[in-house]
């Protein structure tokens, strides 16, 4: 009889235990969440600008668009959306043809970083005016995608290459705007922290006036974890804004890169995709319902319709699809589906028989796609 009684004291005490590390966690977290809000609603300086919160949208092509910052923005909770990337050569030129990621809403401008990519100072200079003209809150130089088709007209990622090139480019644009001028980088080409450091310098020295970094290496199409102890280093090196980038998939890995590098903000990619209210959600405390994951997929599909002729609206949602299918457990299979959708009327349907059986929501989105 006592064994049993010692055996119940046992069982009651890990109990006990377990059930008091589960407050802690729920105490911790709640923690975390109102410091995190905190820091994310602090007003940051960026030249002679400000915004009033520290989460932005990354630039991201074919997604970036105005209906899906549209959508985003309805949220709240983001402090500038930055657009597709954007040919200079394109804008400088007025080459309509090429103008796909140089659209925006006249509402949306004073929330709205351009990117722009190009290899010519002169010509990105020529484009940033007119970036200025058109009354944009500033301009982002991508000096980060590594995607070859970019980097083989030595743009992007490639014009790390040539530091000598990327500070003549930063500075020709800022003597001709005033508007801030942000530089969006990875590491370069090599895994060595001192070369972003010595970018970084470079990049304020010649009139940058924030810098968001994603510290992977340049051929690196997300096959290891991007290394946050060089966005610490290089924070430290300058003295304008840094926002972190990088495998930031829900509140904790948010709060645990601004705590272990002090980053000035946070730029959200592939979560604001799969999670578009997150940042509202990790800034303002929203509570997304259950149905968020339809409502947000039906939002988005009409927003498209009533921007893009049809094709194009179908093409987007795919592209967005491929994302937001992460947020399920057998989101291959939603993916799969609205790939196959070969009209709006089909893709509706689609979206109507998913969302009646949706799958268990996954906790932590998938990276199905590079």
């Amino acid at each position: 009889m006592s064994c049993i009684i010692v055996h119940v004291l046992i069982i009651l005490s890990d109990y006990e235990r377990i059930h008091n590390r589960i407050v802690e966690i729920g105490n911790l977290r709640l923690y975390i969440m109102s410091e995190l809000s905190e820091f994310l609603n602090r007003p940051l300086n960026i030249g002679n600008r400000q915004i009033s919160t520290r989460l932005v949208l990354a630039p991201m092509s074919k997604i970036g668009h105005p209906p899906f910052r549209q959508m985003v923005s309805e949220f709240g909770g983001c402090g500038l959306m930055f657009s597709e990337m954007c040919s200079a050569n394109a804008i400088a030129n007025n080459s309509s043809h090429k103008l796909s990621g140089f659209i925006w809403q006249t509402e949306e401008l004073p929330q709205l970083v351009c990117q722009l990519y190009g290899s010519d100072p002169m010509q990105m200079a020529k484009a940033a005016e007119m970036v200025e003209s058109k009354g944009f809150f500033g301009v982002d130089l991508n000096f980060g995608c590594s995607v070859s088709a970019l980097c083989r007209k030595n743009c992007g990622a490639a014009i790390l290459k040539n530091p000598a090139l990327a500070t003549q480019i930063i500075s020709a644009i800022r003597r001709a705007v005033s508007i801030p001028i942000f530089v969006k980088f990875r590491t370069g080409w090599e895994d060595n922290p001192k070369i972003p450091v010595e970018l970084a310098k470079r990049f304020e020295d010649a009139g940058a006036d924030a810098l968001s970094f994603h510290p992977r290496v340049a051929p690196d199409k997300r096959t290891r974890p991007p290394k946050w102890e060089y966005i610490g280093m290089v924070k430290q090196a300058v003295s304008i804004p840094v926002f972190g980038n990088g495998n930031v998939f829900d509140i904790e890995d948010c709060a645990k890169m601004i705590h272990t590098t002090r980053c000035d903000g946070v730029m959200l990619g592939r979560i604001a995709i799969a999670k578009p209210w997150s940042f509202a959600q990790w800034s303002t405390g929203f509570e997304p319902k259950a149905e968020i994951y339809r409502d947000c997929a039906v939002k988005l599909l009409e927003l498209l319709i009533s921007y893009f002729e049809e094709q194009t609206a179908l093409r987007r949602f795919h592209k967005f699809a491929a994302y937001y299918s992460g947020s399920f457990c057998f989101g291959h299979r939603f993916f799969a589906d609205v790939c196959k959708a070969k009209d709006i009327a089909a893709l509706k349907d689609t979206l109507n028989h998913f969302f009646e059986h949706q799958s268990e929501i996954n906790p932590k989105i998938i990276n199905r796609f590079s």
